[in-house]
């Protein structure tokens, strides 16, 4: 086999760290903040995360959430590229059934174009929104199709049997290699290889289930699961994943990275009331009100529900926060636990400011460069 298989995939840990660790960024906006204060705050993120060495950064495609402004990772991708030189960036993800497969090729071969070697292409099948948003975005006919969310942040639907078939298609765009006699065998996304000898983003399957951990183990796929707001499904769908995993011209062994929601601080009285925004957010998106991400002092003000208080408690179980020590020590365990290769690190708060604090407070609990 190749020895160099797979090295556009692999991280590398720094520092101290047990795992390379990367960044989720969901382009938050709080209450009273804007979309274009969140979009800024998401360059300085990448900034601090290839400064710091942090090894990816990926955004998620959603739709119709006011708190959420990342509706066009392509177009984010692209900024964001425009303001790093070395970070891996990538989707995480765009969700497949959303659009034609030739889109994605053409979207994804341009930003090849644009930062060659650093761009990843993780893929889901949710619709990112709720059912009439799938529906307006012609993913369905029928408004209770959709499923709240994305692989990477809220919990799918059971996959159309299509989604294998659109995988197939969008790889055969990527590598320009339909058979002859193909309908599309005539058909070039360009940005691509009809252009000459060029790399290609690799492809990641994005899950909360087993569908897409099989997957991507029987296609030989790296696969990313969504820890964050899955935990129970975690264990079972990595081994699943493993399990069936079969070397390809991608990969000569599995790799497995997970979301993880953390939240570092100062002090942990602060993590706390940080990482209290996001779950309320949670429960009015998990109730049918999103709306943008409250405020620390509207959070702690909020009077929950018993029903509430339970879905924020199990929420925040699952959410690693405190001082960065207590963050440290908390990532340390999951990726004994788990086994994962990598992990991906998400900072749900109200302010773009605790956000970037706390990638650096765990940049410096870990002694990565700075």
């Amino acid at each position: 086999m190749d020895k160099n298989r797979g090295d556009d995939i692999r991280g590398r840990a720094e520092g101290t760290a047990p795992v390379p660790l990367s960044v989720l960024d969901l382009v938050s906006v709080g209450q009273g903040r804007t979309a274009t204060q969140a979009l800024r705050t998401s360059v300085d993120i990448a900034q601090l995360a290839e400064r710091r060495g942090f090894h990816r950064l990926w955004v998620a495609e959603h739709h119709s959430m006011p708190g959420v402004a990342s509706s066009s990772p392509a177009v984010i991708l692209a900024h964001l590229a425009a303001h790093t030189e070395r970070l891996r960036l990538g989707s995480g993800g765009v969700m497949l059934p959303n659009h034609a497969p030739l889109v994605i090729a053409e979207q994804f071969g341009t930003l090849e174009a644009m930062a060659p070697g650093r761009i990843d292409l993780g893929l889901g099948r949710a619709p990112g929104t709720d059912g009439a948003t799938a529906a307006a975005l012609r993913r369905t006919d029928r408004l209770n199709e959709g499923a709240m969310g994305s692989p990477l942040l809220e919990r799918s639907r059971e996959p159309g049997e299509d989604f294998p078939q659109q995988l197939a298609e969008l790889t055969r765009f990527l590598d320009d290699d339909f058979p002859d006699g193909h309908p599309y065998a005539r058909i070039h996304a360009v940005p691509g290889p009809v252009q000459g000898p060029t790399g290609r983003p690799p492809i990641w399957l994005l899950g909360s289930s087993g569908f897409s951990a099989r997957l991507a183990g029987v296609l030989g796929l790296p696969f990313a699961f969504a820890h964050h707001f899955s935990a129970q499904n975690t264990i079972p769908a990595l081994d699943l994943y493993r399990e069936s995993f079969k070397p390809s011209a991608v990969l000569d062994a599995p790799y497995a990275l997970i979301g993880v929601s953390a939240l570092a601080a100062d002090e942990e009285r602060e993590a706390r009331r940080q990482v209290l925004t996001g779950a309320l957010s949670m429960v009015r998106l998990r109730t049918g009100r999103p709306g943008l991400i409250p405020t620390p002092e509207e959070a702690e003000a909020y009077a929950f529900t018993p029903m509430e208080r339970e879905f924020v408690d199990s929420w925040l179980g699952n959410v690693i926060h405190g001082t960065a020590d207590e963050v440290r020590s908390g990532l340390d365990d999951l990726a004994k636990r788990t086994g994962a290769d990598e992990l991906m690190i998400t900072a749900n708060a109200h302010g773009g400011e605790a956000r970037v604090r706390s990638y650096e407070l765990i940049a410096d609990a870990y002694g990565l460069r700075g």
